[in-house]
């Protein structure tokens, strides 16, 4: 019964999370009705390492205590009830692994390396590096979705389309079709920088399941390891009923998480997630969960050295990676997206959890590779060649969970400068001399337009003299939005070009 249940949590729980992310994005409205970024705001580790990076309380990431409340209560529940990335992992163990039998080949030690890697992120945290991004399931889960996984489902979805509507004898609706592309499959095809590599990542992390069930659980997840901590409290645990246990076996073989112990009664409480498979697995119900004291507790296998060196390194780690050899100079190239806290407060605070760039209209934002050096790793920037910034959207400030983005009004929104844009004389169609072009001007969104044009005669290659409108930008005017950039007609390079030079930060207006 309880088994049941748990899988019945983790559907419908799968379900709203790719409903909340299927609808974290404009929908002919600038206001977003719900919280789509809930998940975010329910983890404490993300919360804890945003309030330590960023040294501030946070007040949108209050419903996370929940979560730690019902953790001391029931325990390590999250990662068997609730946790997305849990529900797929077992998934794919329920379907593509299910008739697999594995050999003991992962050492019991590699359990201690969650620890290892969860006090380092949190010493690195303290000291304002921001790394628990690399392994926060629910940031990684969400970027994973955000960049590889929804934008190779439109492709392939929109690619059955195509070769079902080119067989005549193909049974397809159209109002399926159509149902589909509203709901679901996205208005333009979506496409993001390292793609790949982030699907690399997260087809990786699955595919560990061949070698141990729930490996990124037991072994290297930073908030199973924290949520295991809490949970060892936890006053609703196994407990084997001695004269009832026949010591078959049955339950230790089918834990998914292997905290039962060969003598059948010793749970890890810090593993046991709570899913109820010994208990529906027991042949003689001997197996029971319940407020009572539990039959044995496994001890936390953590030395002292081991936990000071994990601290170590993620304190060592703050003036490796803050150092000239890693950290870049300001790049022109970094644009943030319009609100972002000043640049080292965002690092502390950004996720990269991908949701920015998921909600953003125009596909502009993209995960950055070193244009803030690998502290700015896959955090959100604007690549006006790509996309550019809708001046009247704000989503990006709303779906942010830690507020590393700030929300700004419209009005707010349309006085903050992001970039400055510059054209390329020497690029530029009509300062060349080659033929007149307006495009530049024309999409420019700025009340009183921050591109002008100008009519002046040029000496053409023939030696024809010809008036031309040039293109000049109003430095006063200009946000940075990009679109001049991204409409720029030429394929090989724009001719106009959007950097972060007098950037206002924090969504402080300047005009």
């Amino acid at each position: 019964m309880m088994r049941n249940l748990r899988r019945i949590s983790q559907l419908l729980i799968f379900i709203v999370f790719v409903f909340l992310f299927l609808n974290t994005e404009y929908k002919d409205n600038d206001v977003l009705p719900y919280a789509v970024n809930v998940f975010l705001r329910l983890d404490p580790l993300v919360a804890g390492a945003a309030v330590l990076s960023g040294r501030a309380l946070i007040s949108l990431v209050w419903p996370s205590i929940i979560v730690v409340g019902l953790t001391l209560i029931l325990g390590r529940f999250f990662c068997g009830w609730v946790c997305p990335f849990g529900s797929v992992i077992d998934f794919v163990d329920a379907t593509v692994f299910r008739r697999l039998r594995r050999k003991k080949v992962i050492p019991e030690s590699w359990r201690r390396y969650k620890y290892f890697i969860l006090f380092a992120l949190l010493a690195s945290s303290v000291f304002t590096l921001q790394f628990v991004f690399l392994f926060d399931p629910i940031s990684l889960l969400i970027r994973s979705f955000t960049a590889a996984v929804y934008p190779a489902a439109n492709i392939a979805i929109n690619g059955l389309f195509d070769l079902l509507y080119k067989t005549p004898a193909a049974p397809i609706s159209e109002r399926l079709v159509g149902f589909l592309k509203d709901h679901f499959l996205a208005f333009e095809q979506p496409h993001y920088r390292m793609a790949g590599l982030i699907g690399f990542i997260f087809t990786g992390i699955v595919v560990m399941e061949y070698y141990q069930r729930r490996f990124w659980c037991r072994n290297l997840c930073p908030l199973g390891a924290l949520m295991g901590l809490l949970g060892r409290f936890g006053i609703f645990r196994r407990r084997v009923a001695e004269p009832d246990c026949i010591g078959c076996g049955i339950c230790e073989k089918g834990c998914r998480m292997g905290a039962i112990s060969d003598d059948f009664f010793t749970t890890d409480r810090g593993d046991c997630i709570e899913c109820m498979d010994c208990r529906a697995l027991c042949p003689e119900r001997a197996v029971r969960f319940t407020g009572e004291p539990a039959s044995k507790g496994a001890t936390l296998d953590i030395s002292r050295r081991a936990l000071l060196s994990s601290l170590a390194v993620g304190a060592v780690a703050v003036p490796v990676f803050a150092s000239e050899g890693y950290r870049k100079a300001p790049n022109q190239k970094l644009i943030r997206p319009p609100g972002a806290l000043p640049e080292d407060e965002f690092l502390a605070r950004c996720t990269r959890c991908g949701e920015c760039m998921r909600v953003c209209i125009a596909n502009g934002l993209q995960p950055s590779l070193f244009e803030a050096g690998l502290p700015g790793l896959w955090s959100p920037v604007l690549m006006p060649r790509i996309g550019y910034c809708e001046y009247n959207c704000t989503l990006c400030g709303q779906v942010c969970p830690t507020g590393a983005i700030k929300r700004l009004t419209p009005d707010q929104k349309k006085k903050v400068v992001i970039g400055l844009a510059e054209v390329d004389r020497s690029h530029c169609l009509p300062w060349k001399g080659d033929s007149d072009c307006i495009v530049c001007e024309e999409h420019c969104p700025t009340g009183d337009k921050a591109i002008k044009l100008r009519d002046e005669k040029v000496l053409t290659m023939t030696g024809e003299i010809r008036t031309f409108k040039r293109p000049y930008v109003d430095e006063k005017l200009c946000v940075g939005c990009g679109i001049c950039e991204t409409k720029c007609p030429l394929t090989d390079r724009a001719a106009i070009n959007v950097t972060s030079r007098g950037e206002s930060r924090a969504g402080v207006p300047v005009l």
